[in-house]
């Protein structure tokens, strides 16, 4: 899978650094990696991204639209970029491993030992949200990554049966 987010980098960079980016290739690069990608990360920002290109690459398609595929296009290159870079030095220490919702509620700075309303979670996504966007000055990874666990927390609630 290296080789193919190698390959997905690249066919990002050659869209990215042209004067006049191909919005199509770059949907067609989006929904690639949407339906082959096994980084929830990735495929989250291809998702999310997936639209606007889509409408960039219309004849009709605005200034406006345009500049905001190109953000979008952006965050899908920082995020490959971000997965292709080798990491050095130590990955952990010898604390307690955190199962996957303990990670998720670390993450959006929520309690462990409590059981979690769907108000609860998504008003914690909201608050770390507005400094982890990209927008806000934050990261396209760590917006994702704030999202991904909400959403794994709202998952494993039952549905409300009334």
């Amino acid at each position: 899978m290296d080789r193919q987010l190698a390959e997905w980098k690249r066919g990002i960079e050659q869209i990215w650094s042209a004067a006049t980016p191909d919005y199509q290739a770059a949907a067609r690069l989006a929904d690639d990696i949407v339906r082959f990608s096994d980084q929830t990360v990735l495929r989250r920002a291809a998702t999310q991204t997936l639209p606007i290109l889509r409408s960039a690459a219309a004849e009709d398609a605005d200034r406006i639209t345009r500049d905001a595929a190109r953000r979008r296009l952006g965050i899908m290159h920082e995020v490959l970029q971000t997965l292709t870079t080798p990491q050095f030095g130590r990955r952990g220490t010898a604390a307690k491993a955190l199962t996957p919702e303990e990670s998720c509620r670390q993450l959006l700075q929520l309690r462990f030992d409590a059981r979690l309303s769907r108000a609860e979670i998504h008003r914690a996504w909201k608050r770390a949200a507005k400094t982890a966007h990209p927008d806000a000055g934050g990261s396209a990874r760590e917006f994702l990554e704030l999202s991904a666990a909400r959403d794994a927390l709202l998952k494993e609630m039952k549905p409300w049966r009334g």
